[in-house]
């Protein structure tokens, strides 16, 4: 009898044993999944959001050379108004004026005059659409770069030209350079087709013109 109250002692007092060392051992465990072995010192960047204007209207000026057909190579100037749909599409309303000169045959006859000097002044003004191809970067130097793009542009309107007004075609590709988010420098050259009939017979003209401008965005 007392053998057996001895085992049952002894088991009680194991079972005590194991509970206890349990318990300390969970609870080490869980003090030690609380405190961290390594402590991160991150530190934080401050970014400055890029300040990018949103405007989508563009309005400035244009100065170049337009070549009219038979008359020789004049200055050209204008105007540009326009508004990007999209990154990609963009409307424009542009308006320029020149003057003809004479034409070779005039030159090679002496006194006969083709036109009156009111009627070579040559006035157009159309509505285009265009589109950025390959909007990028160019570098200068290796610390600035400026954004840019190539596009394309056409359009119809009308031509006043030798007392008439004329239904003109034209279409061409141009180049834009941001120095600054509000402001753009344009390089364009465009063709201008319309139909004449100086010398009796009607005939399509093709005028070439190269201008650059200078434009700002609102």
């Amino acid at each position: 009898m007392e053998s057996r109250l001895l085992v049952l002692l002894l088991a009680a007092s194991a079972a005590l044993a194991l509970t206890g060392c349990g318990g300390r051992g969970a609870v080490q465990a869980e003090n030690e999944e609380q405190v961290p072995v390594i402590e991160p010192e991150v530190e934080r960047r401050v970014i400055d959001p890029a300040e990018i204007d949103t405007e989508d209207f563009e309005v400035g000026f244009f100065v170049g050379q337009m070549s009219i057909e038979d008359f020789g190579v004049d200055t050209v100037t204008g105007l540009r108004f326009a508004y990007h749909i999209t990154e990609g599409f963009f409307v424009e309303l542009g308006a320029g004026q020149t003057t003809a000169g004479l034409t070779s045959f005039e030159r090679l006859s002496g006194a006969a005059q083709l036109l009156t000097d009111s009627e070579r002044d040559y006035s157009y003004y159309n509505l285009s659409m265009g589109y950025n191809l390959f909007p990028g970067e160019s570098f200068i130097g290796r610390n600035r770069a400026l954004n840019t793009s190539f596009y394309l542009i056409a359009g119809v309107g009308k031509t006043r030209f030798a007392g008439d007004d004329r239904f003109t075609v034209n279409f061409g590709a141009g180049m834009r350079f941001l120095p600054l988010d509000w402001l753009a420098l344009h390089f364009d050259v465009r063709n201008h087709v319309l139909d004449v009939d100086l010398l009796g017979e009607q005939k399509t003209s093709n005028n070439l013109e190269a201008h650059l401008g200078l434009t700002f965005f609102f």
